[in-house]
């Protein structure tokens, strides 16, 4: 056989694989939103409504593997008795190969509970191969998964993968072991990672989700300077308020640290990602658009105009798609190495211009009222700042998931 008919024959089957699994063959470009359905597609041949449990934001950059396992832990916001997983090639360099993933709850660190652990296919098959600019999402499985646990998604790279799609900062430990250790009770001489790699996100079904909330932002929406595996970060501790009021909505945290509103530059901007992180994911809802906007005025120093601007155009396309959108205000920086008086005047004009009748969002979530010292608005209250003057710490966290109104999700 020759070299050309031998790819010819890879190819096709590649395309085989994905089309039983639903995903699409057509090119696609990293700036389109991955290919699952915010309402919830199909699994098993029959209509399912499908919702985010955990999600992250895709970015390109990621490290290569190459037969190895990576184990990696998702912090559930709801539970419910199926579960499917989605993947990521989207930044990709060439064909990704994942096998034998299974998904189990997690105990601690790399373990799992083995009697938990259970096979997940793609379109019936143990292995799937996403080609670069796609993504792919599993078939359906019987899962039990609780609101607020810890699932261990655990996936085989038997070939070189090339450069993944990863988000960059996972707040948590994750794991990576030689060899196929899939089913293993954890990992054994486990190199530990801070990042994930081609995990976007867990989806349950549960006929009492009321959908999902995704809190789209930067830094202080992904949580750093939060302890680290500890699930403080803001998103974390709001779902932990839906659980503690009776409700049960996903909540998706797709902040990026040092995303921007306006400009795309090692990753894209809030603007470009919008349809694929905000509006696309499984069983969206409602929108919290927060903090990339500080950003920009930390660094190309807009003015609120520019960002107003762009603002407008977030709240009209989460209208158009039949979304709600609650605008954050910018939390304050100064102390910050990046800030500037200008920088101070662009926070001030886009804060009024969110708290404005005319704004167009469905709510506004007042972050600057909730963290700033009120002896000196444009600073952190000590109480709140990690010590950078620009991320909140635990406490601060807390504050920002408390000033969020439950009785907007309605």
């Amino acid at each position: 056989m020759t070299g050309t008919w031998k790819t010819t024959i890879t190819a096709l089957v590649a395309m085989a694989v994905l089309t039983a699994a639903g995903c699409s063959t057509a090119p696609r470009t990293p700036a389109e939103p991955a290919p699952t359905s915010a309402a919830g597609g199909t699994a098993g041949g029959a209509a399912e409504q499908w919702v985010g449990t955990w999600a992250v934001a895709v970015q390109r950059g990621g490290r290569e593997f190459g037969k190895q396992t990576v184990r990696q832990i998702a912090h559930t916001s709801i539970g419910g008795s199926g579960v499917r997983v989605r993947l990521s090639n989207v930044f990709g360099t060439g064909p990704l190969t994942l096998a034998n993933i299974h998904v189990a709850l997690s105990t601690g660190g790399a373990a799992i509970d083995p009697a938990t652990s259970t096979a997940v296919t793609f379109g019936g098959s143990p292995t799937v191969t996403i080609p670069a600019g796609q993504a792919a999402q599993s078939d359906a499985i019987g899962f039990t998964l609780p609101a607020g646990g810890d699932v261990a998604v655990s996936a085989y790279l038997p070939n070189g993968s090339g450069a993944t799609t990863q988000h960059a900062y996972a707040g948590r430990h994750n794991y990576v072991g030689w060899n196929d250790q899939t089913t293993n009770a954890t990992i054994q001489d486990a190199q530990t990672v801070d990042s994930y790699f081609f995990l976007a996100g867990v989806d349950v079904r549960n006929p009492e989700a009321e959908g999902a909330v995704v809190t789209l932002g930067a830094s202080i929406t992904d949580g750093r300077e939060s302890t680290l595996g500890a699930n403080r970060r803001w998103p974390d501790l709001l779902a932990a308020r839906f659980t503690a009021a009776g409700r049960t909505v996903g909540v998706l945290n797709t902040g990026i640290n040092g995303d921007k509103l306006l400009l795309d530059g090692g990753d894209q901007s809030a603007q470009t990602r919008f349809d694929r992180d905000a509006l696309d994911q499984p069983g969206v809802k409602w929108i919290i658009f927060s903090d990339a906007a500080i950003n920009d005025l930390g660094d190309e120093r807009p003015t609120g105009d520019q960002l107003i601007t762009a603002l407008k155009s977030l709240i009209r396309r989460s209208h158009d798609a039949g979304v709600k959108i609650f605008c954050s205000t910018l939390t304050p920086f100064e102390g910050t190495g990046y800030w500037s008086a200008e920088g101070e005047t662009g926070r001030t004009a886009v804060n009024a211009f969110l708290r404005s009748a005319g704004s167009g969002c469905d709510a506004v979530v007042d972050l600057d009222t909730a963290t700033h010292d009120p002896n000196d608005k444009t600073r952190y209250l000590p109480a709140y700042d990690s010590g950078d003057h620009l991320h909140p710490n635990d406490a601060g966290m807390r504050a920002i998931a408390n000033a969020v109104d439950l009785s907007l999700f309605r």
